[in-house]
C-alpha cells in the first residue's frame, strides 16, 4: 500500500502565503504588504526588514539553510544564486543567521552571462534582481536541501528587462488600466483592478533513465535525431485516457505530492496521444502566479522522474511520427468583484458588455496576428505547428455555432434577436441521466478557440515559458480595449456608441473567425484569399515583433522599449542558431562514432555470410541482396555525414545572427534530414544485437 497523505494538510505547506504572513507578521506590516500587493508602491525598509526576518524564521524552522532571488531569464528556464543565512560568529564562536529587508527586496546576479541580445556586454556585468512581492516566497526541496526561493524580476544596470516577468508584469497593468476603463463605461464602479488569469495544460513524455542514458540525441537535444517508426504507435487510439501505467502512476502521485506542497493546484493528470505521453493541468491563476507555478510544474517533472528511474522529455517533438507536446494557455481576464469578462451568460446576445469585450479581443488578435504567432514560437514548436497534430500555424479564432451566430446577426442586421441553445443530450438509456449539453462543440485545430468564459491558446510549446505569449496577449487586448475606450468616453449617447462599436469591429474583423477544419488544405487557401499571415517558423516569426507596428504597441503601453524589442530578435536567432548547431553536431557524433561503426560491423557479419554460403555451394541470393542494400545505405549515409559536416561549419562561421539563425534553417536542417532517411532505413535492416541505441519501440514502450 502505498503511503496516504491529505491534500489539504500539505497543500500550500512550503509557500509562505498570505495566512503565515498574517500570523507572523504584526498588523500594520501585514496591512503594509497586502497594501503594495494589491494597489502597488513600495514596502518601507522597516516594513522590508520585518518580513525578511519572519519568512527567514519560517524557512528555517522548515529546515532552509539558503536562499535564492529565482529570476526567469532569456534562457526560457530559470535561474537562482543560492546564499546562506550564515553570518559572522558572536564573540562566543556562536553561528548566527541573519536575511535583511535589503537582502529580500535586491539581489545582484552577473548581467553578461546572460542572454542579453548586445544590451550588455561582456565586461559590463552588474544586474539587478528585485522581488516580486505578488508572487508568494516558497521553499525547493532538492539535492541541495531546502532553499528559500523569493521569486524576482530581472533587469540590467541601465534598467532594460533581461527576463520574462518584467514585460509580463508590465502587460498586466496595462491590461489592467485599459479594461477597468471598459467596465466603468457599464457602471461597474466597485471594481478596482481587472486580472488576467492563466491554466496551462502542461503536456510530457517519460522515458526510462537506462535507455535515455544510451541516447546521445536525448541527452544533448531533448529529442531524437534518429529513429525508425515503432511497429505500434498511437494508431489503435487505446493510449488517451487510457488506465495509467502503475510505474507513471507512481510518479505522478510523487509530482502531485510535491507540487501541492509548493501550492500548485495540479488538478488534472491523464495519458495523452502517443504512447509515453501525459498530461498535468491545474487550476486557474493570476497570470504572473501561473507563469512561476508553469516553471515550478516543468522542474518538479524532470526531477521527481529521476527519483522513479526515468527522465521527462519536455520538447515539443522529441519523437518523429507521433503526437507531439504542446502547453494550451487558458487565458481569461475578471474583475477584483468577481466579473469574468468573457462570461457570455445564458444570453450571450443580450450581453452588451461581453459582446464589446469579445468584438476588442477578435480586434486585437487580426490585428496583431503576427505577434500572437510569434509568441508561441520556439525552435522544437516548428516541429509541430501545422504538421496535423497541432494548430495550424495561420492565426485564427474559434467561436462556436452559438456565438458565430451572434456575430453574424449583429454584422447583418446590427441586432442579435436569437441565441442557439445547446438542448438536451439523451443518451437512451434509461437509467442515465439526460442532461443539458452546451451549446457549441469544441474545435481542437483552432489556434485560439472560445471555450466558455476563456480563450484557449492552443500553440504554445510544451518546454516554452508561458510568459510571452501571456505578456503578448494582454498587450494587444489592452491596446484594443484602449482604443474603444477613447472612442466611447468622448460618445454622447454611450450605448449607441458601443452599439455602433461592436458591430463596425466585427464587420472589420470578422476574417479572423473560422470555426472549421485547420487542419484542412481548404483552410490553407481560405486563409491565404482572406490575407491571414501563415509565418512558418520561429525565425521568420522574429522579426514580427520590431515592426513599427509591434513597436508602437510595446512602447505606447510601456512593457517593451524598442531596445529590449530588438535585443530579442536577436537572441531568437541566436538561439535557434545554437539549438540547431547542437543538433547537428549530436547526429554527427552519433553517426560517427555509433551507427556507422555498427554497420560496418553487420556488413561484415553479412559478407562472412556470403562467402561462407558460396564456399559451400548453396545459393547466396538473399545474403547478397541484404549486403548490397546495407551498403548502399551506409554508402549514403557517410555522404551524408560529410555534407552535414560541411554545411555546420559554414554555418558556424557565418558573423550575421540573423543570416545564420536562416542557413542553420534552410541548409543544415536539410543536411540532418538527408543524414536520418539512410540511417533509419539501416535500423530496420541492421541486427537488434548490433544496432548500437535504444529503438523507438523500446524508448516509448519500456516504462
Amino acid at each position: 500500500m502505498s503511503e496516504v497523505f491529505n491534500v489539504e494538510e500539505i497543500f500550500g505547506q512550503n509557500v509562505f502565503t498570505l495566512g503565515k504572513m498574517k500570523e507572523r507578521l504584526p498588523k500594520n506590516v501585514y496591512k503594509e504588504v497586502v497594501r503594495v500587493m494589491d494597489q502597488g508602491g513600495e514596502l518601507s525598509m522597516e516594513a522590508a526588514n520585518v518580513v525578511a526576518m519572519a519568512m527567514k524564521e519560517w524557512a528555517v524552522e522548515n529546515g532552509a539553510t539558503h536562499y535564492t532571488h529565482w529570476f526567469q531569464p532569456l534562457t526560457g528556464i530559470t535561474a537562482e544564486k543560492h546564499d546562506s543565512f550564515v553570518a559572522h560568529p558572536d564573540e562566543m564562536g556562536k553561528m548566527l543567521t541573519e536575511f535583511s529587508g535589503k537582502e529580500l527586496i535586491k539581489g545582484e546576479p552577473d548581467a553578461s552571462s546572460f542572454p542579453s541580445g548586445g544590451l550588455r556586454a561582456t565586461f559590463e556585468a552588474r544586474g539587478y534582481t528585485a522581488w516580486d512581492i505578488t508572487s508568494p516566497a516558497f521553499l525547493k526541496e532538492s539535492g541541495c536541501g531546502v532553499t528559500l526561493c523569493i521569486p524576482t524580476a530581472f533587469c540590467s544596470y541601465t534598467g532594460e528587462a533581461l527576463d520574462k516577468k518584467t514585460p509580463l508584469l508590465r502587460s498586466m497593468e496595462a491590461l489592467s488600466e485599459q479594461a477597468l476603463r471598459i467596465v466603468r463605461l457599464f457602471g461597474n464602479t466597485e471594481a478596482t483592478k481587472v486580472t488576467a488569469s492563466v491554466g496551462p495544460e502542461q503536456e510530457y513524455f517519460l522515458v526510462d533513465e537506462k535507455l535515455y542514458r544510451q541516447r546521445t540525441d536525448l541527452m544533448f537535444a531533448g529529442r531524437t535525431l534518429f529513429g525508425a517508426p515503432a511497429p505500434k504507435g498511437q494508431e489503435m487510439e487505446d493510449h488517451y485516457f487510457g488506465v495509467i501505467r502503475e510505474r507513471v502512476g507512481a510518479y505522478m502521485k510523487d509530482l502531485n505530492e510535491e507540487l501541492w506542497k509548493l501550492g500548485v493546484t495540479a488538478k488534472t493528470q491523464h495519458n495523452e496521444v502517443a504512447p509515453a505521453q501525459h498530461e498535468l493541468a491545474p487550476i486557474y491563476e493570476t497570470a504572473n502566479i501561473a507563469v512561476d507555478h508553469n516553471q515550478l510544474v516543468m522542474e518538479a517533472m524532470k526531477r521527481v522522474a529521476v527519483h522513479h528511474g526515468m527522465r521527462c522529455l519536455l520538447h515539443e517533438k522529441p519523437y518523429a511520427g507521433v503526437n507531439g507536446s504542446g502547453k494550451h494557455n487558458n487565458w481569461s481576464i475578471t474583475t477584483d468583484n468577481g466579473v469574468n469578462l468573457l462570461d457570455p451568460g445564458d444570453t450571450p446576445n443580450e450581453n452588451i458588455q461581453f459582446l464589446l469585450v469579445l468584438a476588442c479581443i477578435l480586434k486585437a488578435v487580426d490585428t496583431h496576428a503576427d505577434l500572437l504567432r510569434q509568441s508561441a514560437s520556439d525552435v522544437g514548436n516548428d516541429h509541430r505547428l501545422g504538421a496535423n497534430e497541432a494548430p495550424p500555424a495561420i492565426i485564427s479564432v474559434f467561436l462556436g455555432e452559438q456565438l458565430e451566430d451572434v456575430v453574424r446577426q449583429l454584422i447583418e442586421t446590427g441586432a442579435a434577436t436569437s441565441v442557439k441553445e445547446g438542448g438536451k443530450l439523451l443518451t437512451g438509456v434509461k437509467t442515465l441521466p439526460d442532461f443539458q449539453k452546451d451549446a457549441t462543440d469544441r474545435n481542437r485545430t483552432s489556434p485560439f478557440a472560445f471555450t466558455g468564459n476563456k480563450f484557449e491558446f492552443r500553440m504554445v510549446g510544451s518546454a516554452d515559458s508561458i510568459a510571452s505569449p501571456n505578456t503578448t496577449l494582454n498587450a494587444i487586448v489592452a491596446e484594443a480595449f484602449c482604443e474603444a475606450a477613447d472612442r466611447l468616453e468622448k460618445a454622447e449617447d454611450v450605448d449607441l456608441a458601443v452599439h455602433d462599436l461592436i458591430k463596425e469591429y466585427l464587420t472589420e474583423h470578422q476574417r479572423i473567425i473560422f470555426n472549421g477544419d485547420g487542419y484542412s488544405d481548404e483552410w490553407l487557401a481560405e486563409a491565404e484569399k482572406r490575407g491571414l499571415p501563415n509565418i512558418k517558423s520561429m525565425i521568420e516569426a522574429a522579426s514580427t515583433i520590431t515592426t513599427d507596428k509591434a513597436v508602437k504597441l510595446f512602447e505606447r503601453f510601456g512593457i517593451f522599449t524598442k531596445v529590449e524589442l530588438e535585443s530579442r530578435e536577436e537572441i531568437i536567432y541566436e538561439t535557434y542558431a545554437k539549438t540547431i548547431n547542437i543538433e547537428a553536431l549530436a547526429m554527427i557524433d552519433m553517426a560517427g562514432k555509433q551507427i556507422i561503426p555498427a554497420v560496418v560491423k553487420y556488413s561484415k557479419a553479412l559478407a562472412d555470410t556470403v562467402n561462407t554460403v558460396k564456399a559451400a555451394g548453396a545459393d547466396t541470393s538473399v545474403q547478397t541482396a541484404l549486403l548490397k542494400e546495407v551498403s548502399e545505405n551506409l554508402a549514403a549515409m557517410q555522404t551524408a555525414l560529410a555534407k552535414l559536416k560541411k554545411v555546420e561549419a559554414d554555418a558556424s562561421a557565418i558573423e550575421d545572427v540573423k543570416a545564420q539563425a536562416f542557413f542553420y534553417k534552410d541548409t543544415v536542417k536539410a543536411a540532418m534530414d538527408e543524414l536520418r532517411t539512410p540511417a533509419d532505413r539501416l535500423e530496420m535492416i541492421v541486427d537488434k544485437d548490433i544496432w548500437p541505441i535504444p529503438t523507438y519501440g523500446e524508448l516509448m514502450f519500456e516504462i
